[in-house]
């Protein structure tokens, strides 16, 4: 625990709405993900660790696997401690192998989206001069490896077997009905740049211990760069574990040896990286993936896996809940749903519990604090539009934007974090570092305040606050107020430029199947739920929302269409 934290002048509302079970100021385990994950598998070595459609890895197997391939990158590659190995995977086995091995080895893990485009994997593996790279043979994805290695960017290209991660029957099935989606992988590497993975695992080399300090980096994660150039946030061991630890705190009665896990969300994604897998498998518990949410997928995954935990994002929950298959019934095993990545609206939390009676609770993270800062108790008050408590070891504070005082509860400001979870800067940027840290606190970026239980409440990203008429207008106040009109199904504000009002808001719709509204209906329907200023000037209707790549509604793309919808008329 980070014994740093100012005990003397800090104040702690949330101490008085803590579960009775946790404690604030519990030590926190920040021994290496890698050696926790090594000693769960050798103290359960015949449970289930991981399901991918069937195809079943146990914590023996995995741990067997992860071994394996820390030693093939050291024998092979020559992997030391901070070595950059950039993974390029979707949701299969082969993600925690490569990801526990690289830590094992002594590397440190730089994600990669596999949708990324060439310019964009080529900023990130440039900027984060990492040399090797693990992906698929899906053509569609390796072919972005290869782009990479023929440029200059990569110099070794590791590539697994997808079929390989399948059950037999299906694994034969997609072999031949799916040949031409396959990247052939040549049986000899020997002065090439494509190596197979099986066939590095197939060596069976013997990993050499590597001396882990909490400090060193484990992973180098590049922020989502919606408003601008994606930066690496440096996030070392003991950040990791220590939010791992955090998060097993808060959440115990369910993660626990036995339990499920669903992992629908992108292993590659640092929220999806904690709480689908980190946490899952540090506990013991079986992880059922899936490459991408698809409805009839995943519902027979429920049915077959009936998970204790599910990891979402609202527009996973705002699924569910427009689809009729979806029941009480085969979402009865869910205990815990934890919604992140973006503000869960109120509305929807409503609908949930109309099909669930699991616990959905709402929590709040960045990649620069591993990423889970706040989350509503398992057990206890769950406030409406609040996104719970400080987690244990985090202290957060409220700081006017414009004095950089601090304010004081129910006062809305920017919020600062501290704890053991804060990443340790960004990679050579100290510019970005210098602005990032104000007096030890981490600058969230984001906009709310604390009210007299210690409860969190955020308004907004300040770099999406609209400024209209030298008024604050919030883009969230004007999103929840249209969530609850019956033909929205999603919503997305933005500020624009306005001659009369410096800016003003517009809001981007997408209308629930066979209803339909119009702008001059959602003004009226508006009229008492918000004020004169927040009022949208523009009601833009879409068939679908741009989002990011966990499900996040995106506002950057949104500007860019604004802009050009104004620049041709």
């Amino acid at each position: 625990m980070d014994t740093s934290l100012d005990t003397s002048k800090q104040s702690r509302p949330w101490l008085h709405s803590y579960p009775e079970t946790i404690a604030w100021d519990a030590e926190i385990d920040t021994t290496p993900v890698h050696e926790q994950i090594l000693a769960t598998c050798a103290r359960e070595p015949n449970r289930l660790a991981l399901d991918f459609l069937g195809g079943k890895t146990s914590f023996a197997s995995l741990a067997e696997q992860i071994r394996a391939f820390a030693g093939a990158l050291q024998k092979e590659f020559g992997v030391t401690k901070g070595t950059r190995v950039a993974l390029m995977l979707p949701n299969t086995p082969f993600y925690p192998i490569a990801y526990y091995g690289t830590l094992l080895a002594g590397g440190t893990v730089v994600n990669c989206n596999p949708l990324y485009t060439i310019p964009e994997l080529t900023h990130i593996t440039r900027n984060a001069g990492a040399d090797i790279m693990v992906t698929l043979n899906l053509a569609n994805i390796c072919e972005k490896g290869q782009a990479l290695v023929e440029a200059g960017h990569i110099k070794k290209l590791i590539v697994a077997h997808f079929p390989n991660a399948l059950p037999l029957v299906k694994k034969i099935l997609f072999s031949v009905v799916k040949a031409k989606e396959l990247t052939k992988i040549p049986r000899s590497n020997e002065g090439a740049a494509l190596y197979s993975f099986e066939a590095l695992l197939a060596k069976r080399h013997t990993p050499t211990p590597v001396q882990i300090n909490g400090s060193d980096i484990a992973v180098q994660q590049y922020t989502g760069g919606t408003t601008g150039i994606p930066e690496g946030a440096l996030l070392t061991h003991a950040n990791i574990s220590a939010n791992a630890d955090q998060a097993r705190l808060w959440f115990s009665p369910v993660f626990k040896t036995g339990n499920k896990a669903v992992a629908v969300l992108p292993f590659f994604h640092i929220f999806a990286m904690t709480t689908c897998l980190n946490m899952p498998l540090i506990c013991g518990m079986s992880v059922f993936m899936m490459p991408r949410f698809e409805p009839k997928g995943f519902l027979a995954l429920l049915k077959r896996a009936k998970p204790d935990l599910m990891p979402a994002v609202p527009t996973l929950i705002a699924a569910l809940v427009n689809n009729s298959s979806f029941t009480r019934e085969n979402l009865a095993s869910l205990e815990l749903i934890v919604s992140g990545g973006a503000p869960l609206p109120n509305e929807l939390r409503g609908l949930f519990a109309q099909k669930s009676s699991g616990r959905l609770v709402e929590g709040y993270g960045l990649t620069e604090a591993s990423p889970v800062v706040c989350c509503g108790p398992f057990s206890g008050v769950n406030k409406p539009m609040s996104i719970g408590l400080p987690l244990p070891a985090t202290d957060v504070r409220f700081v006017n934007i414009d004095t950089k005082q601090v304010v004081g509860l129910g006062e809305d400001g920017e919020l600062q974090l501290k704890g053991p979870q804060v990443m340790a800067g960004y990679f050579n940027n100290d510019e970005a570092n210098a602005d990032v840290f104000m007096d030890g606190w981490l600058r969230t970026g984001d906009v709310g305040h604390m009210d007299e239980d210690g409860y969190v409440f955020l308004v907004d990203r300040i770099k999406d606050l609209i400024i209209c008429s030298g008024f604050n207008v919030y883009p969230r106040t004007i999103e929840e107020a249209l969530a609850t009109h019956e033909a929205v199904e999603e919503v997305n504000v933005i500020g624009v430029p306005d001659e009369y009002r410096g800016e003003a808001p517009v809001a981007f719709i997408k209308l629930r199947e066979g209803m339909s509204t119009d702008g001059p209906a959602l003004k009226t329907f508006l009229a008492e739920k918000i004020n004169k200023l927040e009022m949208p000037k523009e009601f833009i209707f879409k068939d679908s929302l741009p989002k990011t790549l966990i499900g996040k509604l995106s506002k950057k793309e949104l500007r860019e269409e604004y802009t050009q919808r104004k620049a041709q008329k």
